[in-house]
């Protein structure tokens, strides 16, 4: 019979050990609480998956103190985003949409300094490269207990929290770990989530794909018109690693073949046109899912990123949206384990959150119906042939009519709104902008608060506190607000931007009240009365 060993109490046990849980830690060590991580596997994983952490994800993370490691694992800052639809890769391109690197996204947002940019610029870097990152640096934090090859097996509630049951690998004995509070951040087949008796609504199971990762330096093939991000024809889409000698083909099966009867390398010779030299590191099959659970959770357990919401790729949604989520419960529990954080405050996660992952599961089939949409096109065609030029015109332009809106969802990415959030200011009859492409930079309340680079060349994020800042422009408002702060015990930084036309102009001049995540909990205008106390309460949900 196996041994059970008893764990001390831990403020937050987190299940699962990818980027979602890596983050989760990170941010509760930012805001000082003290967290285990439980990862049934014993390294971090070999396969691709995520290929790219767009703007917002990059803001997060330096919210929470990773910005630099996840910097050093990225691809080179000239490395394009481009994506282009061929033929095969020994034959014909017939669209291209050309996106710069991270350095050409960085002067973009430099030359549109008005509040409708990032912060930061997008990055290219496969999740094989940032888990270990994110690790190494949770790893090193004294406040964030990791262990790996832990399987969580159960957990039971009690009345400081819960004891979740874990089997260690390494001697097979199980342990009892106790915590205030759990997060299932352990992916689509989510033992926390299953436990919790929490359901999944949408469509599982679409159409089979199967996954090569290799390496190859056959460069003259694979970037035969030049470095691009994704090279797409009717067949599946090939993505570019690093650029050098690291690749991704996620394969469409043709019709009639199991994944069973698939051979990677006829695959990989079937896309390019003709064999290569490689070597293939992982494959496998995979079905995709457009899913979103019935609830995030609820009292003292939640759930984040895949155990919460899956994707198809298609948008880049999956991770990223788990970022958002780690983020969102990570500074609420940090408040409610500090005590300034009222019972309202990890209540109002499911409200913020569960919206955007339903929100984000229709972009990423409406992502999906356009590539389906493109490889019909392909359709009955003779697109190779000789004097097929004019028909390959023909389906250019029609790709390009088409458009490429999964790399240019910036509403989507920027724009979300926390529209029911309880904790949160709303205004009555006031609705932010919510077109999926075009981020349109607005301070109504919920809303990721607009940012630039102020006159004296400092970002406006990297002027906001760790906690709670009050932007102003001079309005008398901000000592009521420092006094009620201080009776609160509520960490509340000053923001006087009245010495920058610049802000002023993007926030119309508004009183800003903003969270730690960035998002605004409350506006107002100098001069206007405003119960600064009622307002902090009902940010910290209280």
């Amino acid at each position: 019979m196996s041994e059970t060993v008893k764990s001390g109490l831990y403020p937050v046990v987190i299940v699962g050990g990818g980027p979602v849980g890596l983050t989760l830690s990170l941010t509760l060590a930012h805001f000082g609480i003290r967290s285990v991580l439980l990862e049934r596997n014993p390294t971090t994983t070999s396969h691709p998956k995520m290929d790219i952490t767009n703007g917002r994800s990059m803001e997060l993370f330096q919210r929470v103190g990773a910005l630099d490691v996840m910097r050093s694992v990225a691809t080179a800052p000239d490395a394009p985003f481009d994506v282009s639809w061929i033929t095969t890769l020994n034959g014909h391109e017939l669209a291209r949409f050309i996106y710069p690197g991270s350095a050409g996204f960085e002067a973009r947002i430099k030359g549109n300094n008005d509040g409708s940019q990032p912060h930061l610029a997008p990055i290219r870097a496969s999740q094989i490269m940032v888990e270990p990152a994110l690790k190494a640096l949770a790893d090193r934090h004294p406040l964030i207990d990791v262990r790996f090859a832990v399987r969580c097996e159960d957990f039971t509630k009690t009345d400081e929290g819960f004891v979740i049951n874990v089997r260690r690998a390494h001697d097979g004995k199980t342990e009892a770990v106790r915590g205030q509070f759990l997060v299932g951040c352990d992916g689509g087949s989510s033992v926390v989530r299953g436990h919790l008796g929490i359901g999944l609504s949408g469509q599982s199971r679409l159409p089979e794909r199967f996954i090569t990762h290799f390496r190859s330096n056959a460069r003259h093939l694979l970037q035969r018109w030049g470095p691009s991000w994704h090279y797409q024809s009717s067949l599946g889409t090939l993505v570019a690693q690093n650029d050098w000698d690291t690749w991704t083909l996620l394969s469409r099966l043709p019709e009639g073949m199991t994944a069973a009867q698939a051979n990677p390398s006829d695959l990989l010779a079937t896309f390019a046109g003709e064999p290569f030299d490689h070597s293939v590191m992982v494959c496998n099959a995979w079905s995709p899912n457009l899913l979103v659970a019935d609830s995030y959770g609820a009292g003292r357990a939640f759930i984040a990123g895949d155990a919460a919401h899956q994707y198809i790729p298609t948008g880049g949604y999956g991770m990223n949206t788990g970022i958002g989520d780690a983020v969102d419960i990570g500074w609420k529990l940090a408040a409610t384990l500090h005590g300034f954080g009222g019972p309202g405050l990890v209540a109002s996660y499911d409200a913020e959150r569960r919206p955007v992952g339903a929100r984000n599961l229709a972009g990423s089939g409406r992502h999906n119906a356009t590539r389906i949409e493109i490889a019909s096109l392909y359709a009955g065609r003779d697109l190779g042939g000789a004097g097929s030029g004019p028909a390959r015109e023909e389906v250019g332009a029609r790709i390009a009519a088409i458009g490429n809106a999964e790399n240019e969802s910036y509403g989507i990415e920027l724009g979300y709104w926390y529209a029911d959030s309880p904790i949160v200011c709303h205004e009555p009859g006031v609705e932010a902008p919510q077109d999926p492409l075009r981020y349109e930079p607005t301070t109504v309340s919920g809303v990721r608060l607009p940012t630039a680079i102020l006159e004296d060349g400092v970002g406006l994020y990297d002027r906001l506190g760790q906690w709670f800042t009050l932007i102003h422009y001079g309005d008398p408002v901000a000592q009521a607000f420092a006094d009620a702060a201080r009776e609160m015990n509520l960490p509340l930084s000053l923001l006087d931007l009245q010495g920058s036309p610049l802000a002023r102009q993007i926030h119309g001049g508004r009183t800003l009240l903003v969270r730690p995540d960035t998002h605004i909990a409350w506006r107002g205008m100098p001069g206007d009365e405003a119960d600064a106390a009622k307002v902090l309460r009902t940010a910290a949900g209280w």
